[in-house]
């Protein structure tokens, strides 16, 4: 999938200058790397948003064209307003085809309706991770990697290495060494409520229950009885 950009140069650059800029319906930008200067840019608010929204956008290759002049780019990084939907800011990294690039590239989970673990032994997928850190040529980036679920079974986990990657791509090193899982299927957990039973109350009056009270009478009378044949 193509997706073309389009930006402008930008002369003014500041913290006034950028608020002034996003008041015009434009974010402010940049784009550096490739051996080149960096260059400030600004693009429309709308096409932006826009273009935010797709997956496809923050990991492909685009085409970004600035006065005439096409480049080939990555979204390297955007700040969005906490409660307004607006960009703030916006960074692409221009790309060396003979260099390899790294880039986080989303998994698309395919088959879990047809799961073995899932349809007839009750089973519950979990996604541990939803997207994975790779590194190739900019040819061979993907747009996405495929985990195929179907033939997991109860209490299965597949790795990163498990993963059939796109030829010419791979796992970061740090990540295939770890190969920490990215997706298993459970039972459901049940959790059990218990009802409260309420602990008998006793009634504290001061009093000593009857039997201790004639017993203790008892007794007194007893003394009683020893003190006068002294």
């Amino acid at each position: 999938m193509k997706i073309e950009v389009t930006a402008f140069p930008r002369t003014q650059q500041g913290t006034g200058a950028s608020r002034r800029l996003r008041a015009s319906g434009r974010v402010p930008g940049v784009i550096y790397g490739a051996g080149k200067p960096a260059q400030a840019i600004e693009l429309d608010q709308n096409a932006l948003l826009r273009h935010l929204k797709l997956e496809a956008f923050h990991a492909s290759i685009l085409d970004m064209t600035v006065e005439g002049n096409k480049e080939a780019v990555l979204l390297r990084d955007f700040q969005i307003h906490p409660w307004k939907p607006m960009a703030l800011h916006v960074d692409f990294q221009r790309i060396d085809k003979n260099k390899k690039i790294h880039m986080k590239v989303p998994l698309h989970f395919t088959n879990a309706d047809i799961c073995h673990a899932v349809k007839l032994e009750g089973g519950m997928v979990q996604h541990i991770m939803n997207e994975i850190d790779i590194q190739c040529l900019p040819g061979d980036l993907p747009e996405y990697i495929e985990v195929d679920l179907k033939d997991m079974k109860l209490g299965d986990s597949l790795h990163i290495t498990d993963l059939t990657l796109p030829k010419g791509v791979e796992p970061l090193p740090k990540l295939k060494h770890d190969n920490p899982a990215v997706v298993t299927v459970q039972l459901p957990k049940v959790v059990a409520i218990e009802e409260e039973v309420a602990a008998p109350v006793t009634e504290i009056t001061g009093q000593a229950p009857e039997g201790e009270a004639a017993e203790g009478e008892k007794k007194e009378a007893e003394k009683k009885e020893a003190g006068k044949k002294e």
